[in-house]
């Protein structure tokens, strides 16, 4: 084979841009998909199921012809194209349209799978409206615990009120014992060395907060004419009970 001339002109008109070959060779590959694709889908044999869709289309959108025994005895009546059925125009213009069944499923099956969505669809309603109620009932149980500590904290430091003022209208009337021993508020040391002792003195004593407190409030009426709530030492009973609302927080208020 003769040598290649590369003075010649065939050589010098060749396009030796950089990566133009590249180029050229991926658009030449995807050409040539894209006709093989169009050969395959041409080669391709429809099912049955789509040349009886495409058939049964094709008839659908034609209208009807005289050929039609069906419509030809109409056009005896009087019949015209495009005119609504009845003596008076009063009936359908379209033909009823045709509701094709394709599935295997047996006659009620769609009625069966609507049921049960509208019974899945009513299940998930009624989870809801639980789920609303549950945390209703949370959010209320929340509250009264919120309030009920309150009051607890509450009674507690009206306790604490007390005990004080009960500690110093004793000792004023030099009184150097309690009538009860949580009747006055213990020292800070005394409270370290009793430790271990606190837990007896708590359950021997069987009371609540509250129960403490009214013990207490009617002491300090009775002993000492004093009410908390007030902050006032009275003359006497009589002056206590003609001056002051009474003997608890709710009736000061």
């Amino acid at each position: 084979e003769e040598e290649e001339d590369y003075m010649s002109d065939l050589f010098i008109k060749q396009d030796v841009r950089p990566g133009l070959p590249m180029v050229r060779r991926v658009k030449e590959a995807i050409q040539k998909e894209e006709k093989q694709k169009e050969a395959n889908e041409k080669n391709r044999q429809k099912s049955i199921k789509e040349e009886e869709k495409e058939r049964r289309d094709l008839v659908l959108k034609s209208a009807l012809g005289n050929e039609n025994k069906g419509f030809a005895l109409l056009q005896k009546m009087g019949y015209k194209s495009g005119q609504a059925l009845g003596k008076s125009g009063e009936g359908i213009v379209e033909p009823i349209p045709l509701n094709i069944k394709t599935g295997l499923s047996g006659l009620g099956h769609e009625e069966l799978k609507k049921r049960k969505a509208e019974e899945k669809l009513e299940n998930y309603r009624q989870k809801l409206h639980m789920k609303k109620q549950a945390n209703e009932q949370a959010a209320d149980q929340f509250r009264i615990r919120f309030k009920t500590k309150q009051e607890e904290r509450k009674m507690e430091g009206d306790l604490r009120k007390s005990q004080r003022a009960c500690q110093q209208l004793d000792v004023q009337k030099d009184i150097d014992v309690p009538k009860e021993t949580w009747f006055w508020i213990k020292p800070e040391e005394e409270d370290k060395k009793d430790e271990e002792d606190k837990e007896d003195e708590c359950t021997s004593s069987d009371l609540s907060v509250s129960e403490k407190l009214h013990i207490l409030t009617a002491y300090l009426r009775e002993e000492h004419f004093y009410c908390i709530w007030c902050g006032t030492t009275y003359e006497d009973s009589e002056d206590l009970s003609s001056n002051c609302p009474g003997d608890s927080a709710a009736d000061h208020d």
